[in-house]
This record gives structure tokens, sequence and C-alpha cells, in this order.
């Protein structure tokens, strides 16, 4: 007669089944401790940062006196800075990625170009900040200026539009694009009234992600040479600047223990700023998915 039981569950069954306990118990441990850490240090930041939380620390330039100091210039090198980032990179991306999943050839050439992409989109920002500093400070003579640091921010966000576009196209069913050509539309037909607007939800998911890792990396800024003492706004590309990053890192590395609760309220605000910018686009990427589907 067999060891098994006729009825009930056999041991290995058993065994499957505590084992598939204990591992969703420690995924949800890991994931609440996750969250109560970064809890922790939202509260701290609140507790240490609201006590310079107000229009003044928004409306005033950066001071000796934590008591007059604020963020102005930074939030204004801020926005210039992402708006010629988003104005180069994004395009490019998109382009890029139409390219090789819509018209390249699957060969030797096309596939170098991809392991490349790849490749780029894990490479430390420290060797994009080197590369901004070779080309476009020194070789372009840029200088310390909002375009040098937009097209560096470029070259660093680049790979993930791409990867995150054409994984976007490439989601598209081959059916559409079968009927579009079956009615006699073109390729470019094709890609531009029924591929890209059925893509665009994921593509723009891709373009979020990219500019919200640009709008907090410090490293390459501080390589190309943005200030961390800025008093005027800038007024054009080629304006001296400094970003959000520049401002808290600057505040954070003194020592008097006001100037940490004002990097605190710079992060709170740059939070904040993180959170309006994905809500806006989550919403833009909502309305256009529900009007594609």
């Amino acid at each position: 007669m067999s060891d098994l039981p006729v009825l009930g569950i056999s041991p290995q069954l058993a065994a499957r089944r505590r084992k598939d306990s204990m591992f969703r118990a420690l995924c949800l441990a890991a994931t609440l401790s996750g969250v109560a850490l970064l809890a922790i240090l939202l509260f701290s930041m609140m507790r240490s940062g609201v006590e310079f939380l107000s229009w003044d620390f928004l409306a005033n330039f950066p001071s000796r006196f934590p008591e007059k100091a604020g963020i102005k210039s930074a939030l204004a090198g801020t926005a210039w800075m992402m708006g010629l980032t988003a104005l180069v990179a994004v395009p490019v991306g998109v382009a890029a990625a139409i390219y090789l999943e819509e018209y390249a050839t699957k060969g030797r050439i096309s596939r170098l170009i991809e392991v490349n992409i790849a490749n780029l989109a894990g490479v430390p920002s420290i060797v994009y900040r080197l590369l901004g500093l070779a080309i476009f400070v020194r070789w372009m003579g840029l200088q310390r200026s909002v375009m040098a640091g937009s097209l560096t921010m470029s070259l660093l966000i680049l790979p993930m539009i791409i990867i995150a576009s054409r994984e976007a196209i490439r989601a598209v069913p081959i059916s559409l694009r079968t009927a579009a050509y079956a009615v006699g539309a073109t390729r470019w037909q094709t890609v531009r009234f029924h591929v890209l607007p059925s893509a665009l939800p994921g593509v723009l998911t891709g373009v979020i992600l990219a500019l919200s890792r640009a709008i907090g990396e410090t490293a390459p800024l501080i390589m190309i040479g943005a200030l961390t003492y800025v008093a005027f706004l800038p007024e054009g590309p080629m304006d001296e600047f400094t970003v959000l990053p520049i401002q808290i890192f600057n505040w954070a590395s003194r020592p008097q223990a006001d100037f940490h609760a004002l990097a605190a309220s710079g992060i709170i605000v740059l939070l904040a700023v993180l959170l309006v910018f994905n809500g806006t686009a989550a919403w833009i990427r909502h309305r256009f998915g529900g009007r594609n589907q």
C-alpha cells in the first residue's frame, strides 16, 4: 500500500504551501519595512523643515542668514533646465525608438545599437557629467550655462526614453498595422495616425520616469559647474544657474543646524514639485490613453 493518505493533502503539497506562506510573509515584511522607513524619513523632514516653509522661502534668494534664505533662483533654474531637457531629449528619444522599431532592418548593426542603448541606461551619472564637462562646457564653449546642464541631462535620460518608447511601440498589436496597410496607408501614415496614438500612454510613462530622474540628479550638474549660490534669475539658456538639488546639497553640507532645516524644507518643495509634475503628466497620459482605447 502507498504511504500517502487516500484523502487529504499530501506531505509534499503541504510543504509547498508552507513555503509559499513563508515567502508571502517575507515579501509583506519587506514591503512594510520599506514603507515604514519612508514614512520615518518623511516625518523627520517635515518636522525639521516645516519651520522655514513659507511664501518668503519660495520668493527669496539664497542668503547667509537662514531666516532670509530662499529657493527662488533654484526653482527658476530647475524650471529652465527641465524645459530645455524635455525639448531636446523627448523628440530625439521618441524618434530613435520609432526608427529602431518601425524602419530599421534587423541585423548586426541594429543589434549593436540596441545593446549599446541598454548599456547606456545603466551607466553611472558620473560618466555623463565627465562627458558633459568635456563636450558641452569645454569643447562647445557653453560654460556654466543652463544649456550645458540641459544637454548633459538629456544624454543621461535619453536611453531610458528610447527603451520605454520602444517597449510601448512594440506592444501595439501587429493587426493594427496590417489593417492600416490594407486600406493603402504608407508606413509613416501608419506610424503617425495609428501606432503612435496607441503607444502614447507608454511613451509618456517613460518620459515621466526619465524626467523625474533628471530633476533629482545632482552629480552631473556639480561637475559642469552649476553654482551653489545664485542671487539672480536666469533669463536665457546661456545664463548661469542653480537647481534645487544643488541648493539642498549646499545647505546640507553646512555645519549650522538652521541650514540643515533649510535643506529639509528644500527637500519638501522638491518632493512637491515631483508630485505635481508626475500627477499632471499622469493625467495627460490617462486622458490620451482613454481617447485612444
